[in-house]
């Protein structure tokens, strides 16, 4: 069963580049339950029927990018309270014809990062919880909001090439990575004492050469150091209080784990400088998708989405607003 259901997921991603606005309800009426619930990024959000899901996701997108083409390069499943959730991060990729959630288009290659958890119920799909990465969307169009200290990538798969688990995976493997990564989240984020980032021992969790890939205004950094320089440093400075996301939903397969929370917990915006913002006093909720690799004792990758554009608004920046009314004033000249 559990094959048949990451099956289920695995033919939805691959059965995209077949379809067009036009026919992707025949689609998701094939692959969804008529009643299915979807929450996704801002400002697509909640979504609720077949018929929602494909106006306010799909129709857009495939208008967008008419080629588009969608690869899991993660890919398991894993049992949480009862319910069976399969979960896939990859990248969908296509030709940006047609502006896109007021985007313009650039007619050139354009990658949209995503990881998802999708509850499947008699070999449908009833619930889907998916991040897309739509500020880097707006990074490779030529605009840029908020300044990243880490390189903005297309975030790569797994370095072992071995992320779409299809076959049985030891049960022992399983227990043993999500401890893991229970006992780094709850054990060392948790320990942080609002000053010093060395109580979290970080060290024991994550090998000396971990990737951590990181969204659009944040980016990708290496090993720990780099990971409190250019990341976890800034954020605990601009968010000390925040929580670690008991009410997570988790799973892991092998040496895979992915997690999600609809928020991620809550947290004070206290500190001044991440994002280039002051501090604001605003009590902010998150939006996350995690997804890790052990190997061995240790954690090795991890690849995060997180809904950046839901953050900046609830800290007082309109992403959309600014792209419509003023998009000078963020166009920028890098290297897409």
């Amino acid at each position: 069963m559990a094959a048949e259901r990451k099956q289920v997921v695995h033919e939805f991603s691959q059965s995209i580049h077949d379809v067009t606005a036009e026919s992707v309800d025949d689609l998701l009426e094939e692959f969804y339950h008529d009643d299915a619930e979807w929450y996704g990024p801002e400002p697509l959000n909640e979504l609720n029927g077949v018929e929602s899901i494909a106006q306010g996701c799909w129709d857009p997108l495939l208008t967008a990018f008419p080629d588009l083409e969608k690869n899991d390069y993660i890919l398991l499943e894993g049992e949480f309270e009862g319910e069976q959730w399969v979960s896939a991060a990859g990248t969908l990729v296509g030709t940006f014809d047609e502006d896109w959630l007021d985007i313009p288009a650039t007619g050139r290659t354009t990658w949209i990062q995503y990881g998802a958890l999708h509850r499947v119920v008699d070999g449908k799909i009833a619930e889907t919880r998916m991040l897309f990465d739509v500020l880097d969307v707006m990074r490779q169009a030529g605009y840029r909001f908020i300044p990243a200290l880490a390189p903005e990538v297309v975030r790569p798969g797994p370095a072992t090439q071995d992320g779409l688990l299809f076959d049985e995976q030891e049960e022992s493997d399983s227990e043993q990575t999500l401890q893991m990564v229970e006992d780094m989240i709850f054990e060392g984020l948790g320990s942080y004492d609002g000053k010093n980032l060395d109580v979290m021992d970080m060290d024991a969790y994550w090998h000396k050469d971990f990737m951590w890939y990181g969204p659009a205004g944040i980016g990708t950094t290496r090993g720990v150091d780099g990971f409190q320089e250019f990341h976890q440093g800034p954020w605990l400075e601009a968010f000390p209080d925040r929580g670690t996301g008991g009410n997570a939903i988790r799973v892991a397969e092998g040496d895979y784990c992915a997690w999600t929370a609809w928020p991620s917990g809550e947290a004070t915006h206290r500190g001044d400088g991440l994002f280039g913002l002051p501090s604001t006093g605003e009590t902010v909720t998150f939006r996350v998708i995690d997804f890790w690799r052990r190997e061995g004792h240790l954690l090795a990758e991890n690849w995060i989405f997180i809904d950046m554009i839901n953050l900046l608004n609830q800290l007082g920046v309109d992403v959309f607003e600014r792209l419509r009314d003023n998009p000078e004033s963020i166009r920028w000249t890098g290297t897409p």
